[in-house]
């Protein structure tokens, strides 16, 4: 999608809708129809909710670190003593499911990547079950989320390697408030104010695997960032707006990753991975291979 900013995607949707417009930018830039780029993000969405599904919490990853952690979210939160209540609490056990969905090489959907697939199909899975929402709302969403990632993609990165998981559970959280954000009602300016706050609410977050591996802390980093996705919509759809312009909170989000040390940017040697748990895991995990 040939979106460069979303100050330009606000100004074309003065009079349309803002799915629309994306959907039109697909069909460009890809050279395809209006029918077949809804069906491939309708099979999109469709995989999304298979993944959940498809979830096994009997399932651990090889390094033994990820498994079973969504499982006994919902246990918890079935109890209904949970601080964040019925609803947000089965977003965060979702989030945590597509985490280690991946992280024991079951089926994702990369939103935007591996390491982050699990923020968009917890804030869209259950908001489409609650408020009874047909599919092709949901498939409308994808296109807006999308197209925030896109002019994420351009002016910055969606890579931990180049940006630091900013980049990445950043993206995703900033796509998922944009998503949840126009399924509500939000005006285009009202979207594009939700993932500037939700991208800043995440700025400089480092990205640090345990032994290289997008485990810990990658999996509950799609629950954190599920959650600030939904905060980010709420104080958008209330009116709030971000005091610095969406497109220059993209911008400060590749300057804050172009000075990110190389140790910070997935190489598994700082942050978490550097403590003397992490260098444990490595060493074994060297060993075996």
């Amino acid at each position: 999608m040939a979106i460069e900013s979303l100050k330009a995607l606000c100004e074309r949707c003065e009079n349309r809708d803002l799915s629309d417009v994306v959907l039109e930018e697909d069909c460009v830039d890809r050279g395809t129809t209006r029918e077949e780029s809804l069906a491939r993000m309708h099979a999109l969405y469709a995989a999304m909710r298979r993944a959940s599904e498809g979830y096994d919490p009997a399932l651990r990853s090889h390094s033994g670190m990820v498994g079973g952690d969504g499982a006994k979210m919902r246990e918890y939160v079935a109890k209904g003593k949970s601080i964040c209540g019925d609803y947000a609490g089965g977003v965060i056990a979702l989030a945590l499911e597509m985490g280690e969905s991946n992280a024991c090489m079951k089926c994702i959907v990369a939103a935007p990547t591996a390491g982050s697939c699990g923020v968009l199909p917890a804030v869209l899975l259950p908001y489409q079950q609650r408020e009874s929402l047909p599919d092709e709302a949901m498939v409308r969403a994808l296109y807006v989320a999308g197209a925030v990632g896109q002019v994420i993609a351009a002016k910055a990165s969606i890579a931990g390697a180049a940006g630091g998981c900013q980049a990445e559970i950043g993206t995703a959280s900033a796509m998922g408030a944009a998503a949840l954000c126009y399924l509500a009602g939000g005006s285009a300016q009202a979207v594009c104010h939700a993932a500037a706050i939700a991208i800043k609410s995440l700025l400089g977050l480092v990205c640090d695997p345990v032994a290289g591996l997008v485990e810990v802390p990658c999996v509950k980093r799609n629950a954190a960032g599920a959650m600030i996705a939904m905060s980010s919509a709420d104080m958008a759809l209330a009116g709030i707006r971000s005091a610095v312009p969406p497109d220059e909170v993209i911008l400060a989000m590749r300057e804050v990753g172009d000075k990110m040390d190389v140790s910070l940017r997935e190489t598994g040697l700082g942050g978490v991975a550097g403590t003397p748990f992490g260098q444990k895991v490595a060493q074994q995990i060297g060993m075996e291979k």
